[in-house]
């Protein structure tokens, strides 16, 4: 692969870098600068990172994570019509730098353990600096709605991750279908 190609990809990280910096702007100025840790949120600057390092386990972990972003968001934000444009871009805009980047990267079959450890960080993350009241990620307490489902935190809290780590290896199976990072060793060592 040529130098200036590589170049090129790895500027898109630009993209995913002005995603989060918009959301940066948006609680700077309205408050709660907490939930830049959402997966969502953080999960751009992630990809940005990862496009400019061109490290294909962190584009692989934040493009898994655009999915359930994306829907998660749409749920519990943008149907309550409280939605800045920041966010919409910030959704929208992830997933589809994120599709676009796995063409050219290609999607493993344990690509989803890169994002399940991302999920882990960023859970120790969210409890230790972000206030209880944002419950980012919710690692603080029981989703509105769950508590008579559940008598501890830590038990929707494992029962939500062991979920989100089938979520997760189901999202990763089917990426890897549709841009498997076998077919091109196959192709390349194929003799011409």
């Amino acid at each position: 692969m040529r130098d200036w190609t590589i170049a090129r990809f790895r500027l898109l990280g630009f993209l995913p870098l002005i995603l989060f910096l918009a959301q940066v702007a948006h609680y700077a100025r309205f408050g709660g600068l907490g939930n830049l840790a959402w997966m969502c949120n953080v999960g751009n600057l992630l990809l940005a990172i990862g496009l400019f390092l061109n490290h294909k386990e962190l584009i692989r972990a934040a493009a898994i994570w655009t999915i359930p972003g994306l829907g998660i968001w749409f749920w519990f934000v943008w149907l309550n019509g409280s939605t800045p444009w920041s966010s919409t871009l910030a959704h929208v805009g992830g997933i589809i730098v994120g599709m676009i980047v796995l063409r050219r990267v290609r999607m493993d079959r344990i690509a989803w353990l890169y994002a399940l450890a991302w999920y882990l960080f960023m859970q120790l993350v969210s409890r230790t600096v972000t206030s209880p009241d944002l419950n980012v990620n919710v690692a603080h307490h029981i989703q509105t709605g769950w508590e008579n489902t559940f008598s501890s935190y830590w038990k929707f809290w494992l029962v939500m991750t062991v979920v989100g780590a089938v979520g997760l290896w189901a999202i990763g199976l089917v990426l890897s279908w549709i841009w498997p990072a076998a077919s091109i060793k196959a192709q390349v060592e194929e003799p011409a």
